[in-house]
Parts: structure tokens; C-alpha cells; sequence
């Protein structure tokens, strides 16, 4: 029986020694990112400085094309050009911005049986390390019906903070894009990265691609910088609002 219980415990010690080597392995794997170095280079720069964090996840890329337009427009190539936009404007205001993505890439192993979990953790990951005021997770729509049109923000139903910077979001298309869009924020308790982030994050659907009409503009560099305007607006607005609360 003695036997037994100690085959039992060097089994267990076999195991743990494992479990964390398998562990110290996704660690070194995700410092050695393209991700994790974003990350590294953030908390460099930002130690002592108290200035604002913010995140903004480019949605899709690499092998995850997103939405496809009518014409063919890409969404993960819309949802980078205004994250890029917006990182700009923001950057040139002062704030620390994490980028989860800079070019066509995902963030999974080129090895991974399941790209779309692993790219959706490691996005969840960085998010939760960086510590950001807010996060905003930037991408588009398409429906069936071609006559869809609209940006409309969603965020996670039990977080507050989160509602607030959606609705504000959300207010802010129509008065920038002045297009008519009468849509409202929107809760969700399904989405991964709404559920999985604990700090402020929304999920900004800039248009339908679905429509020939918003396909045209959101392909576009004019009307992207509109739509990184809107985000802009809104996030400055939510922390001016923030820090006088």
C-alpha cells in the first residue's frame, strides 16, 4: 500500500513538473510574439508615467479573412486601416496604445488546430496584461439583405463601463458620418472578448459590407479617417466623463 501511495505521489509531482513546463512554454512562446513584443515595448515605456493605456484589436487577419464584401473588400484589411488611423490620433494625444495586431496577421501558431481559439485568447491575453483604461475591438457587418447598413456597437450586458462607452460610441457615428443611422448600442453575452475582458471594451461594427454602398466607403481612406474620427471622439469623450466623475 505504501508502494502504492508513493507511486501515486511521484505521479502527481510528474505531472505538475509538466503542467508547468507546458505553461512556461506558451509563456516564452507568446513573449517571443509579435504580440508579446508589442506588449514588452508598452510596459517599457509607459512605467512611471501614468499615461492612459489603451487597446485596440484590429479584428481577424492572416488566415481569417472576416467579413467579404459584395465587391471583394477584405474585412480584416478595413478593420487595420482604422485601427492605424486611430492609433495615430491617439498616440499624437499622449496615450500608450497596444496594438493586438500592425500587420495581415493572427495571433495563433502556425501549427494550431484551432487558429480561431487560439488567436481569440492570445487577443484576450494581451488585452488583460496591457491593463488598459479601455479596450476597443474595431470590426464590420454583412447580413443578407443588401439594404443593411449602419455601424452599431455592442458591449458585454453585466458591464456598466462598458454600456457607457458603446452608447457614446454609437451616438457619435451619426453626428460625425451624418448618415441617419438611428441604431442603438447594443448588449451581448455571447461574444468571446466581451465576456473573457474584465476593463471597459466594446465591439465597434464601423458598416455593412453587405452593402454596396457602405462597402464602397469603408474601402475608402477618406471615410475611414471619418470612422476613426467617430471612435476618437467617443474614446476621448468617455475618459473626459471618466475623470470628472
Amino acid at each position: 500500500m505504501k508502494e502504492a501511495g508513493k507511486g501515486l505521489f511521484d505521479g502527481l509531482k510528474t505531472y505538475r513538473h509538466i503542467w508547468l513546463l507546458v505553461v512556461m512554454c506558451a509563456a516564452v512562446l507568446f513573449a517571443k510574439s509579435k504580440a508579446g513584443e508589442r506588449l514588452a515595448s508598452v510596459f517599457s515605456e509607459r512605467t512611471g508615467n501614468g499615461v492612459p493605456v489603451i487597446v485596440i484589436d484590429a479584428g481577424h487577419g492572416g488566415v481569417d479573412p472576416g467579413k467579404v464584401g459584395l465587391s471583394g473588400v477584405l474585412e480584416k484589411d478595413v478593420n487595420l486601416a482604422v485601427a492605424q488611423k486611430l492609433q495615430a490620433r491617439l498616440t499624437a494625444d499622449g496615450f500608450t496604445v497596444v496594438m493586438t495586431r500592425t500587420e495581415d496577421e493572427g495571433l495563433y501558431s502556425e501549427g494550431a488546430t484551432n487558429k480561431k481559439r487560439e488567436d481569440m485568447a492570445a487577443r484576450v491575453r494581451l488585452i488583460s496584461e496591457a491593463k488598459p483604461e479601455l479596450a476597443i475591438s474595431i470590426h464590420q457587418n454583412s447580413f443578407p439583405d443588401a439594404s443593411c447598413k449602419g455601424a452599431q456597437v455592442f458591449y458585454y450586458k453585466d458591464s456598466e463601463e462598458s454600456k457607457k462607452l458603446a452608447e457614446l460610441l454609437q451616438k457619435k457615428f451619426p453626428e460625425v458620418l451624418g448618415d441617419g443611422n438611428t441604431r442603438q448600442a447594443k448588449a451581448n453575452s455571447e461574444y468571446y472578448l466581451l465576456k473573457k475582458t474584465a476593463c471597459p471594451i466594446v465591439i465597434a461594427e464601423c458598416g455593412f459590407l453587405s452593402s454596396p454602398e457602405e462597402e464602397r466607403l469603408l474601402s475608402a481612406p477618406e471615410y475611414q479617417d471619418k470612422v476613426a474620427d467617430v471612435l476618437y471622439q467617443g474614446i476621448k469623450q468617455y475618459l473626459s466623463e471618466q475623470e470628472n466623475r
